[in-house]
């Protein structure tokens, strides 16, 4: 039995290795969150093209197997992150390219076991109609849903910070989408720290928007370091959501301060490997 003393919270923690471990390369971090203690992973889209060929995705999915961790976690194809593109799901004129990323992250997930497919919502593009954009995200956010259903997913939206073109700054930005769309199995992304960079309410998402979570992402604010380094309440708001009935994983999803082994130090080694 696992000593939870210290925590105020049982949540099961899973380990980002698009923000964590990224002094590696993409094949080596799998083995790398396992030696750490973790049992579960996630990722943003791990590849540079919206389908990979077909040795890049084994490479991939080899490197998880090899390590024996779990995928619970993947972003759809979001475009050129570097240079600023937030996804593609209300991007005129990118439809079939997303479309092409969904399929392949639908069958790159099944492959994997991963039933968790978050969906950027994409930059308002210049010169094109906000409500134009709107109403293609929510046709392609359908399509979506429909994919991931066929494998028994969910797909989870969520608000951003630090993106002055991305459109889903709060919880009650991404419900009113969720609200239109009405696909009981899209639910919203809370990460703790967009959501407290924004400004939101985080007592109002922990405790009143719990049941529309499909999953939590944690970084301490300001920074995007790990808990400890900022001002955040991390372990409270968590406490908050498991009281209000939250039983899903907690993304560890920040930029470490410092080498990546030596930021979980905040995290003992017994609550690595709960999910």
């Amino acid at each position: 039995m696992v000593d939870l003393a210290g925590s105020r919270h049982a949540l099961p923690y899973v380990l980002n290795l698009s923000l964590v471990f990224t002094e590696l390369p993409l094949l080596d971090r799998a083995e790398a969150a396992r030696a750490a203690g973790f049992t579960a992973v996630e990722y943003w889209w791990p590849f540079e093209a919206p389908v990979p060929d077909a040795a890049e995705a084994d490479a991939f999915v080899a490197s998880v197997e090899r390590a024996g961790v779990a995928v619970t976690g993947l972003n759809f194809f979001p475009g050129d992150m570097a240079g600023g593109d937030r996804g593609l799901v209300t991007w005129p004129g990118r439809e079939d390219e997303f479309a092409r990323g969904l399929a392949s992250a639908i069958e790159l997930g099944e492959r994997l076991g991963c039933r968790r497919f978050n969906a950027l919502y994409g930059n308002r593009i210049d010169g094109a109609d906000p409500a134009g954009q709107d109403k293609l995200g929510l046709s392609n956010l359908a399509l979506a849903s429909d994919a991931a259903a066929g494998i028994g997913a969910e797909v989870v939206l969520e608000p951003l910070s630090g993106a002055d073109k991305y459109p889903l700054k709060t919880a009650d930005d991404v419900l009113k989408v969720l609200d239109e769309l009405g696909r009981d199995n899209v639910k919203l992304l809370a990460d703790l720290y967009h959501l407290a960079v924004n400004g939101d309410d985080l007592d109002t998402v922990t405790t009143v928007h719990t049941g529309r979570i499909g999953h939590v992402q944690i970084a301490d604010s300001p920074g995007r370091h790990q808990p400890g380094t900022g001002t955040l309440d991390i372990e409270g708001y968590l406490e908050k959501l498991q009281t209000a009935g939250y039983r899903g994983q907690v993304g560890v999803e920040y930029k470490p301060d410092g080498p990546s082994a030596d930021s979980l130090s905040w995290l003992p080694f017994e609550r690595r490997g709960l999910a």
